[in-house]
């Protein structure tokens, strides 16, 4: 279902091609205090319908979210089981791109990490929420330093071979890691790791730009599917004189976002925010938060950004983001850098030569 307006790109080696927009579920679904656990599955529909109506194809969940109980999968699995019905060509199987990540599970000593018996039984109770037979990607949420990297990638090898995913990757895994698990599932004939989940945005970069660089490029070709691409809010400018009611940081399990805001604030980085929100303003009459996304999108090893909005208007907002990438030239790219002033040092820019590459969007 490809939507004028929007973009795909390929998703690594996977052969899978994504939106460049995907819906994330981290702190969306089932949170408890959060506006959707209160307006319930119906709120769910209608997030998710404009999302598809855009033509976003790729949903992101984790058994950790919305714990305890991988609530936000066991929502999302309603949710899509009734939107079928209602709709059955719009929600075709063969058109998603459904995933999962695997780690925090539970609370008992077996019940998270990345042994092969939590890969697999954590991988089987996410199925059973999603309501689905098998995911499109499945992550390794976080390294786990008890368990072999030979261990998981042969449980990782199984799931992907009996048809309970069709393909695997990493989340916040070192580059050196990922290589790590690539050249070991090579030697062995093993199902290899083909895509990672990091934070990236227009305050976290490093990572993103230098140490996972060479895994863009043959004989890797990573593909990314980055999360908090508005460092939680941050970058949308609501947080510039204080913490709002209702918001983020006032939720359960989430108070460690306030410690978060005052070190940025001890930065200096509310007056980084301040100026992208005028520049948002003044070059693009469009807000902090579109700008952001859409400097993200100009990034072609961006293989697709999650969106986490919790209201059908904040979906809609950042769904706009691709029309102002479509707007942003280097010269804009190089004004934006000046404002941020944390480009990596020695940075070598997309293409190898010291230029950034931009994608016509």
């Amino acid at each position: 279902m490809a939507k004028e307006g929007m973009y795909y790109r390929m998703m690594g080696n996977t052969g899978l091609q994504v939106s460049v927009l995907s819906y994330g579920f981290w702190a969306t679904y089932g949170v408890k205090n959060s506006l959707l656990q209160e307006k319930g599955i119906e709120m769910a529909k209608r997030c998710m319908t404009i999302a598809r109506d855009a033509g976003v194809n790729c949903f992101d969940h984790a058994e950790a979210y919305g714990n305890p109980n991988g609530e936000a999968e066991r929502l999302f699995g309603i949710a899509l089981s009734e939107l079928r019905e209602q709709d059955p060509e719009k929600w075709r199987r063969s058109e998603l791109i459904i995933t999962t990540k695997i780690f925090w599970g539970g609370n008992g000593v077996n019940e998270s990490g990345l042994s092969r018996k939590h890969i697999l039984e954590g991988l089987d109770a996410s199925l059973e929420r999603l309501q689905l037979d098998y995911v499109d990607m499945v992550f390794c949420h976080r390294p786990d330093p008890l368990t072999p990297t030979s261990t998981v990638v042969r449980a990782m090898n199984d799931a992907v071979r009996n048809g309970w995913a069709t393909s695997w990757g990493t989340s916040e895994w070192s580059a050196a890691q990922i290589m790590e698990a690539i050249w070991f599932a090579k030697s062995e004939g093993l199902e290899p790791p083909m895509f990672e989940q990091p934070q990236y945005n227009m305050l976290h970069r490093y990572r993103f730009e230098r140490e996972y660089f060479p895994l863009f490029k043959p004989p890797y070709n990573y593909g990314t599917t980055i999360w908090s691409p508005l460092r939680s809010g941050f970058l949308t400018g609501k947080y510039n004189d204080g913490i709002p009611e209702g918001s983020r940081p006032t939720q359960e399990g989430y108070e460690w976002l306030i410690e978060d805001l005052e070190n940025r604030k001890k930065e200096g980085q509310i007056e980084i925010v301040k100026k992208i929100s005028d520049y948002a303003k003044n070059k693009f009459n469009c807000s902090p938060a579109q700008l952001a996304l859409a400097w993200c999108l100009k990034n072609p090893n961006v293989s697709t950004i999650l969106l986490g909005a919790t209201k059908p208007e904040q979906m809609e907002e950042n769904l706009g983001c691709i029309s102002i990438a479509k707007k942003i030239t280097e010269e804009h790219m190089n004004q934006i850098d000046a404002i941020l002033g944390n480009k990596p040092e020695d940075w070598t820019g997309y293409g190898g030569s010291g230029a950034r590459e931009i994608r016509t969007l």
